[in-house]
């Protein structure tokens, strides 16, 4: 940088490096605060809207322990619209689908259950959420009339911790196509899946494997007169 000899010299040179890029190193900084500002205000704008959908969720959990009467199935889907409409993409609009679903199967609605169910598979889930509504995509298109194209379902998807659950829905399908071998080995899996994960067999997967296995009559020896 050049040494200014008189201080009007320096004064004039400052003047002059204003006006060629001090308004315009200004515009900048003010742009690096507005933008800090701005940056801090999503974040809580972001925190504000976590907390209202979470708010939101915990009312729909509640008014989903009752579904007995349709007013009580209104008030559910009315949440549930809700939460997707006003927080679409979030997770909370994916667990909104999931519950969508379960009501239109109470309901008979299975394509109303398959497009739910596909709208959270389309939205980039958590895996967590993304092996739970194969699942039950799986058991909804089985449902439908077709588990061919079920199993084909659960064959692609990653079981995760769900692994016994996927196998006892396996089962399922292999009964409703009278594969019965196949039914058994499914449940036999699953219940050996359940027991690895210290859950145990359900009382249905017993019952079902029961059902399919069933103890053959010993032969009583005829009473002596």
């Amino acid at each position: 940088m050049d040494t200014f000899r008189t201080e009007e010299e320096q004064v004039e040179a400052l003047r002059k490096w204003w006006d060629d890029n001090g308004r315009s190193t200004l515009f900048a900084i003010v742009m690096a605060i507005a933008a800090g500002f701005g940056w801090q205000g999503w974040q809580q704008y972001q925190q504000q809207q976590a907390e209202e959908a979470s708010i939101r969720y915990e009312a729909l959990q509640e008014a989903t322990q009752q579904v007995d009467e349709e007013e009580q199935r209104a008030t559910i889907r009315h949440l549930a619209e809700g939460l997707k409409s006003d927080y679409s993409g979030s997770t909370y609009a994916q667990f909104a689908s999931l519950h969508l679903a379960r009501l239109n199967v109470l309901e008979g609605d299975l394509v109303a259950a398959e497009r739910e169910l596909r709208d959270v598979l389309t939205a980039s889930p958590a895996a967590a959420v993304r092996i739970l509504a194969e699942l039950r995509l799986a058991r909804v298109v089985a449902a439908s009339g077709d588990p061919t194209v079920a199993l084909e379902i659960l064959d692609a998807a990653e079981a995760g911790a769900y692994a016994p659950a996927y196998a006892e829905a396996r089962g399922d399908m292999y009964v409703q196509m009278d594969q019965t071998d196949m039914a058994v080995a499914a449940y036999e899996d699953a219940a050996a899946l359940a027991a690895a994960s210290g859950t145990g067999a359900s009382q249905s997967l017993q019952f079902k494997l029961q059902a399919l296995t069933p103890i053959p009559a010993r032969e009583v020896a005829p009473l002596e007169e």
